[in-house]
This record gives structure tokens, sequence and C-alpha cells, in this order.
């Protein structure tokens, strides 16, 4: 196939963020592909994090095949916060989906988004479908650490949400580009989302096992990080002031 763009955007633009993925991406490619094809006009933007390893050339070899896939670089490792949002900028489609790119995110699980964003009551201003892992495949320490972690977090921030963790989500980018960015952000999306007067969804989806490679995060590196990025949201929310109805005169 031929390495074009439509000139038309798509409806969907999913967007995955990578970082030394290189055992996982090219699975993760065709499963989005596999599982979008005939559902939805889409792209997949993955966005590599100045990876050391092959991730960037196991992408661009199978963008010839895969006419939907974009391939975004970063000159330097920015983080996964980072990355979503250079993705989200560089998408075309006005829904984002986003998943991990370790490959525990099944695709398969993006139509139940979808369909939960197309019913037909859907409030106008519900702009966040967030996925929730049903059943975690992680070690026992992982899954502990997410739980008590989650615990704080809705708690101090009432956001709603059991499972801000997980990286399958459906939200509209227009709103996500209201959102104040900053390191971490992706991880407190309901929150930020209901900052701005939206409103929120939840769908259950699976987990599945890492498919290659390690994780970037340990369980004590990611709870210091996240107890100054919780005081730093509630911080937000309680600066928040919304104007309700805004419209021209």
């Amino acid at each position: 196939m031929a390495d074009t763009i439509s000139a038309d955007p798509p409806r969907v633009s999913v967007v995955v963020p990578v970082m030394n993925e290189a055992g996982n991406v090219g699975l993760l490619v065709e499963e989005i592909a596999a599982t979008l094809r005939g559902l939805a006009s889409f792209e997949a933007v993955f966005v590599d994090d100045a990876s050391t390893d092959k991730t960037l050339t196991v992408l661009e070899a199978m963008k010839t095949d895969v006419p939907e896939l974009r391939v975004i670089a970063h000159e330097q490792n920015s983080g996964q916060s980072a990355a979503v949002r250079s993705g989200v900028t560089f998408a075309r489609g006005p829904l984002i989906v986003t998943l991990d790119g370790d490959g525990q995110n099944n695709p398969a699980d993006i139509p139940k988004l979808l369909e939960v964003y197309d019913r037909s009551d859907r409030p106008v201003d519900e702009r966040l479908v967030a996925g929730q892992r049903a059943t975690r495949q992680d070690t026992w320490s992982k899954r502990m650490a997410s739980r008590f972690g989650n615990g704080v977090r809705g708690w101090l921030l009432k956001d709603r949400t059991r499972d801000t963790g997980c990286g399958l989500k459906l939200f509209e980018r227009e709103a996500f580009l209201r959102l104040p960015y900053f390191d971490h952000m992706h991880r407190y999306l309901p929150a930020l989302m209901l900052r701005e007067g939206y409103k929120i969804a939840h769908v259950d989806v699976s987990h599945r096992e890492r498919g290659a490679g390690q994780s970037k995060y340990t369980n004590l590196g990611r709870l210091w990080v996240s107890l100054g990025d919780i005081f730093g949201v509630v911080w937000l929310r309680q600066r928040a002031r919304l104007p309700g109805e805004v419209k021209e005169r």
C-alpha cells in the first residue's frame, strides 16, 4: 500500500506513547488496525519518546503496510504526558483514544469506549470515557501500590474514578487541549475534565500481561511523584472558576 494520508480527517486518532517498546509496537499496530478497520475512520499516532532501542525503526518500517500509521518522534525524552500531548497536537481526528505502548491495554476494547460515547442519551458535555481495568495482570506489589494510590487520589480529588492509571481512554481532542498541561497530567484526566465542567463516563476493560520488555516505573518512584502531583491538582481544582454558558451577544 502507498504511504499516504487521506485528505479527509479520520474520526478517531489512536495516540500511543512509546519508549523502548520495540518488542511490543509491531503487534500493537496490527491489533489497532484490525480492530478499527471497517468500524471507524482512524489513524494510529505512535509517539516515540526518544527510544534508545529499535522502536522507531520498527514503526517506520510498518508505515508502508499500514497507511493509517503515523510516527512522531521526540528529540529528547520528555515522559508519557509529553508524548500524549504531542500525539494529540499532531492528531487530525476530533476523537482521541489513548492506550499504553506496552501492549497491556487491549485495542479490542476500543469499540466499548466508542459505544458509550455514541449512545443516544449521552450528555452533550460528557467529554471523557475512561477505561477501568477489571482484572489487573500485574504483580501483587504493583496492584497494592496502585490500590493505595487510587484510594488517596479519590479521597482528595473526588474524581469519581476507580482506576485513573488505565491508559485506555477516549476523549474529545478540543476538550483535552483546554486542560492545563504538566508532567504526569495523563494520570489525572478525570479530575482535570471535571475541573473544566465536563462530565465523564467509565467502562470496564481488560488488561493483559506485558508482552516484552520491562516497566518504566517503580512503585516507590511512582508514589513519590504522585504525592506532589495530587496536591498540585487539588490546588488547580480549588482555583477553577467556571463562567457557565458563554455566548456572543
